[in-house]
């Protein structure tokens, strides 16, 4: 018969439950789903061997965080050696666990068998609603206390991480960007069948949605159009043909005549679907920026939406970061790549890289070959991104080179430099470009102290000149003149 123990991690400490009457609980596994409810009938189940609890709350979130990860600490160690007996040929020991990361590593560190299934999860549950009650001086109250305490410590450190590299800003941005794209692309085609029943022509002479929006909004009615208009025409579309054009199909459109309500509701149309255009320029300037923050080898290598894409596809750069180069080259073509395995077909080339500008250039049959040789020097460029100290965009600039040049080689012929050579110039620029950010970062450090200091020193002065002003100037004393006095002596 084998001796079954459970381990329960809370907020106030590990608590160790030894289980009673193992063939009935395994024999009648409903019963014990209907005795957690009521803790007469599950203190019959269960019977709690010892609690240890957690001394300060920075050593409980230093223990829940290691749990979460999987890891067995010094404490949980020292307390499962010392509550659970060692199993011998004839008496098992099995401890039961809620993470089942948590029982291998147990496992590993004490020879002891873990197991996360069977009876287990619900005994856990159990515990988790009566553990107020199964371990001395403890309330509901001061059990609820204890978790949101820990909780709050816990959620905190997990959101610091996260926001820590923007990753977040990233992922959030490209998606906005893409959004924004398909609302463009949906409010341009509205506005153009919109304002072409009274101005047809104007689709075929401007095929551009931003500029079609811009002349929609100036020209309003067409028969308004006069020569005078020909200047502002020019403005927008930057070519004095097109501007004369559009003025000559005004005169002898086949468009039907426009309501000024009408007119009003598409200038006003065509003002959101401009406003949304700068919106979007705005928008990809802000996450060039933030690539070039977070990840600027990765943008140096295959431009700022491809990284960010790739970002947001991974989860995180440091996902990115962890993946091989065969999951990059295909990531984004998961649907393609099962279909390809199920039907036992070719797997795709290449996934979300295919928007990558050296694939469009490479020839059909070097497609697959240059998309695997990027797909590796992008895994390259997401590590070093991900695990700098310091960050440079030296080393993506000299991976984009290698690109070109395997290009050039596929299609010239032309033999590149050695990985090892551009590597250790890589090395070389990249340890001058940390040498001078330090040095940058040490001068503002002194140009801060000199700010405070000249502050401080600023105000001092001005309080003794307070001072020296408030202080009311002293008479000088007059001596009394010893003339007369003096003569007198001298006569007598």
């Amino acid at each position: 018969m084998a001796k079954q123990f459970v381990l329960f991690e809370h907020a106030a400490g590990y608590a160790v439950f030894r289980i009673k009457e193992f063939e009935e609980i395994g024999t009648f596994l409903p019963q014990i789903e209907a005795s957690v409810t009521e803790l007469s009938r599950f203190n019959s189940v269960v019977k709690l061997i010892g609690f240890s609890p957690f001394k300060t709350a920075a050593n409980a979130l230093e223990n829940i965080n290691a749990v979460s990860e999987g890891i067995v600490t010094d404490d949980l160690q020292l307390f499962l050696e010392t509550q659970i007996p060692k199993g011998g040929k004839h008496d098992k020991v099995v401890l039961g666990v809620s993470d089942p990361k948590l029982g291998a590593s147990v496992s590993e560190a004490l020879s002891i068998t873990c197991s996360h299934t069977g009876i287990f999860p619900e005994v856990i549950r159990g515990i988790r609603v009566h553990f107020h009650n199964l371990v001395k001086g403890f309330t509901a109250k001061s059990s609820a206390t204890a978790q949101l305490g820990l909780g709050h410590s816990y959620s905190r450190a997990k959101v610091k991480f996260n926001v820590h590299r923007a990753d977040n800003m990233i992922i959030q941005s490209i998606a906005l960007l893409d959004q924004l794209d398909k609302n463009i692309n949906t409010f341009s085609m509205r506005i153009r069948e919109w304002y072409s029943y009274h101005f047809p022509e104007l689709v075929k002479i401007v095929p551009e949605n931003y500029t079609y929006a811009l002349l929609a909004k100036f020209i309003k009615n067409r028969k308004n159009l006069s020569d005078e208009s020909l200047e502002g025409l020019e403005e927008i579309t930057m070519d004095s043909a097109k501007a004369q054009a559009i003025l000559d199909a005004s005169k002898s459109s086949m468009g039907m005549d426009i309501s000024p309500v009408d007119l009003i509701n598409i200038e006003m149309f065509a003002s959101r679907v401009i406003d949304l255009f700068n919106y979007r320029k705005k928008l990809s300037e802000y996450l060039g920026n933030k690539m070039a923050g977070v990840a600027p080898n990765l943008s140096a290598l295959i431009g700022d939406q491809v990284g960010a894409r790739l970002i947001a596809h991974a989860g995180s750069l440091t996902n990115l970061a962890k993946y091989p180069a065969s999951t990059v080259q295909i990531l984004g073509a998961e649907k393609a790549l099962f279909r390809a395995l199920k039907t036992r077909s070719n797997t795709p080339k290449y996934g979300l890289l295919y928007h990558s500008s050296f694939i469009g250039r490479a020839g059909a049959k070097n497609k697959g070959r240059i998309s695997r040789y990027l797909a590796n020097k992008c895994s390259i460029a997401s590590r070093i991104d991900c695990f700098s100290d310091i960050l440079t965009n030296v080393f993506g600039d000299k991976l984009r080179q290698q690109v070109e040049d395997r290009l050039k080689f596929y299609e010239l012929g032309e033999i590149p430099k050695k990985n090892i050579d551009v590597m250790k110039e890589a090395i070389e620029e990249a340890n001058l470009a940390i040498e001078e950010v330090k040095k940058k970062a040490k001068k503002k450090k002194k140009d801060k102290k000199k700010r405070k200091l000249t502050e401080t020193n600023g105000d001092t002065n001005e309080n003794d000149m307070e001072d020296n002003e408030n202080e009311e100037p002293e008479e000088p004393v007059k001596k009394k003149k010893k003339k007369k006095k003096e003569k007198e002596n001298g006569e007598s």
